[in-house]
């Protein structure tokens, strides 16, 4: 079986998962949704290792623990911290990769590429912060993570407009935006259209996030062989 053919099945499994998650949360079936979220992760993991030849251990990492993140948030009464603890790891490691891709003289770029992103969490925060009590100062920590991850894959993609930096860049703005409906979910206004569109926008996130990662390691791949070729 060659590598294309694994790829597309893990992928079509990761999609099944996918579906059926959403599914749960349309629904609002607890039950099946307690079993499918935590293969989200399971098998988008699967879907990045059947990708590559070697695997980052950081974005593995990753999506690690985005997996608690998820099983975290099943119970959001009484496992919130948690989940938002294992998502702002997630957030940070996916920074630390961005960072990775980036130059070292890009000061301008960075901070214009941080304003929608600033101004998107201050703008939550000022709708949220009536509500948020005792869970302020983690909250304004994950929305700074969250808007950094924005902002350093913004200006990744201003660095050099690949077609897998445009799925980086995809990526953490469907994140920004489905962690931005959780606070709104959370601590504004409650709503089941909400909990749908965090979840379809969480998994499109981690996807192309997923897939960028897939496209990166491809093309390092690409340019070892060249480099060999090069020497002979």
């Amino acid at each position: 079986m060659s590598k294309q053919i694994k790829l597309t099945i893990a992928t079509l499994l990761f999609l099944l998962i996918a579906i059926t998650d959403i599914f749960a949360v349309i629904t609002s079936n607890k039950i099946l949704e307690i079993i499918f979220k935590p293969l989200l992760m399971t098998t988008l993991v699967v879907v990045y290792l059947v990708g590559v030849k070697k695997p980052n251990f950081w974005f593995v990492s990753g999506l690690f623990f985005s997996f608690w993140g998820d099983v975290f948030l099943l119970d959001k009464q009484n496992y919130f911290l948690f989940g938002l603890a294992s998502f702002l790891m997630a957030h940070i490691i996916y920074i630390k990769i961005t960072i990775g891709f980036l130059e070292r003289h890009l000061t301008a770029k960075m901070i214009s590429s941080a304003i929608p992103f600033v101004l998107l969490f201050v703008g939550v925060l000022y709708i949220t912060y009536s509500n948020l009590g005792d869970l302020l100062i983690p909250v304004i920590v994950y929305g700074v993570t969250i808007a950094a991850f924005g902002a350093v894959t913004l200006l990744n993609y201003r660095q050099s407009k690949s077609t897998e930096n445009l799925w980086l860049l995809l990526g953490s703005v469907l994140f920004v935006l489905s962690d931005s409906l959780i606070a709104l979910n959370n601590f504004y206004n409650p709503s089941h259209l909400f909990s749908i569109s965090i979840i379809v926008l969480y998994i499109i996130a981690q996807y192309f996030i997923c897939r960028a990662m897939i496209s990166k390691n491809q093309l390092i791949d690409i340019k070892f062989a060249e480099d060999l070729q090069g020497e002979d």
